[in-house]
């Protein structure tokens, strides 16, 4: 079913805010993915923060236009799923993570930064760590230096309690 001009307008305006919002876009190709497998992508998407959608190619690169994911336009071909994500890694991590259970969904590319990524830079993007685990893997070493200062303390005043009591 075809859509009319105003309700691809539509789509496009929709497509547009995402883009202008998102920092990240992954494309996959999604042929022969059972429907209940892509709910299962689908739901995975959306308590990420990720949004998936399955649109017409010639749509997509109308909607991009002009956006940092301009850069990929050559490369939307086919049946393909789109995600945006506003946090730099979620789109990626939820495909890559989703492809590595389901051989039917193939990484074709993205964008990061207004540069175009490969299926094996989407890969690598996927494999850098969320925000929460980066800032708590910060804030592990902003304390071990206190910590260790802790400890070395700890041991000199018990050194001298024990000095003191001999």
């Amino acid at each position: 079913m075809s859509l009319n001009r105003s309700e691809k307008q539509a789509v496009i305006e929709e497509v547009t805010g995402l883009a202008a919002k998102a920092q990240t876009l992954v494309m996959a190709e999604y042929r022969g993915i059972t429907v209940a497998d892509m709910t299962k992508l689908r739901n995975e998407a959306r308590k990420q923060g990720v949004s998936l959608s399955v649109l017409k190619n010639t749509l997509a690169r109308r909607a991009v236009a002009g956006s940092a994911f301009e850069v990929v336009g050559e490369q939307m071909t086919g049946p393909l799923i789109y995600g945006f994500s506003v946090d730099a890694v979620a789109a990626a991590k939820v495909v890559a993570d989703f492809a590595k259970t389901n051989d039917k969904l193939v990484i074709r590319g993205g964008a990061y930064g207004g540069k175009a990524l490969d299926a094996n830079a989407v890969k690598q993007l996927a494999s850098i760590p969320t925000k929460e685990v980066l800032l708590a893997q910060l804030c592990g070493l902003l304390k071990s230096p206190i910590s260790r200062t802790a400890v070395v303390l700890g041991a000199l005043a018990k050194k001298k309690e024990e000095a003191a009591a001999a």
